[in-house]
């Protein structure tokens, strides 16, 4: 039993940051209907940025994650600014393509000025194991599963009660009636990109306060891709859902049945999924009139 509960909970905690990531998908695509491929190279930046912000004595935890709130939503308001925002009217591949081509732009210059050579995080919130019945974790590990639990309560309050949720969700559904509304789209689209940014942000510092501080941290973005096609790609609190899932099975999957077949575990979840629901856990249905 304390095999299982170890394995459920350290698959709980990589799952909480694929769910980070998933949101991050999750709201760009609910905003814009478009899929950003920079978002794990965004992460890594904001994480080598937040590396940089513990270094300032006296600062501490709470003082550095407050600095790296405004920092990484205006890194993603100015990544919407300067190159999505002017591929507008372009196709959806086009607009794909920039994202992908600006996680490479990303990578080179993270890899320029911090170099290759992975980092030792500094431990902010201590590194004493905390037990919890016969659960041992780290600061950092329960940091991970809290904050995603606390964002994915924001986030529901912020669709269902924010005068800017209300009209991110109506832009989703149908963008040139929320602009006959007068939405700002344009508006809109900035908002979900700096949030996005922010997600990659902490999902970031999760992982860092977890593991060491290394440009391969990128990866995760790609590894957290299919949680938001499990979860549903246009819900954000569903994305976050579906990183805990997958996480979960690839760890009883590499505890149960084998190391190799850790890595697949996820991906054959997300075709049974698929197969009964198309649009994801949570997604929304499209239905087409003719």
């Amino acid at each position: 039993m304390s095999y299982f509960l170890n394995l459920l909970m350290s698959g709980l905690v990589i799952g909480s940051l694929y769910g980070l990531i998933a949101m991050g998908f999750a709201m760009v695509y609910r905003a814009t209907g478009m899929v950003n491929f920079a978002v794990g190279e965004i992460m890594m930046m904001t994480a080598y940025i937040s590396y940089n912000l513990a270094q300032v004595p006296g600062l501490g935890f709470t003082g550095m994650f407050l600095a790296m709130l405004p920092i990484s939503m205006l890194l993603g308001w100015v990544v919407e600014r300067v190159f999505i925002r002017p591929m507008l009217g372009e196709s959806m591949f086009s607009r794909v393509m920039v994202t992908i081509g600006l996680a490479v732009v990303i990578r080179s210059a993270v890899i320029l000025i911090w170099g290759v050579e992975p980092q030792p995080y500094p431990r902010l919130l201590g590194d004493e194991v905390i037990r919890l019945g016969g659960l041992a974790l780290y600061p950092g590990q329960i940091f991970s599963l809290c904050i995603l639990a606390v964002l994915c309560l924001v986030m529901w309050a912020f669709f269902r009660h924010s005068r800017v949720g209300i009209a991110m969700r109506a832009t989703s559904n149908n963008e040139t009636t929320a602009l006959l509304m007068g939405i700002n789209v344009n508006r809109i689209s900035g908002i979900a990109w700096a949030l996005s940014s922010f997600f990659s942000a902490v999902a970031g510092l999760a992982f860092c306060l977890m593991f060491a501080l290394e440009p391969e941290i990128s990866q995760m973005g790609l590894r957290g891709f299919p949680a938001t096609i499990l979860g549903g790609l246009d819900s954000v609190v569903g994305g976050a859902f579906g990183g805990l899932v997958i996480g979960v099975a690839e760890n009883m999957a590499g505890g149960y049945l084998g190391r190799g077949l850790k890595e697949i575990a996820g991906f054959v979840l997300i075709v049974v999924v698929l197969m009964v629901k198309p649009y994801g856990l949570f997604g929304q249905r499209e239905i087409e009139r003719v």
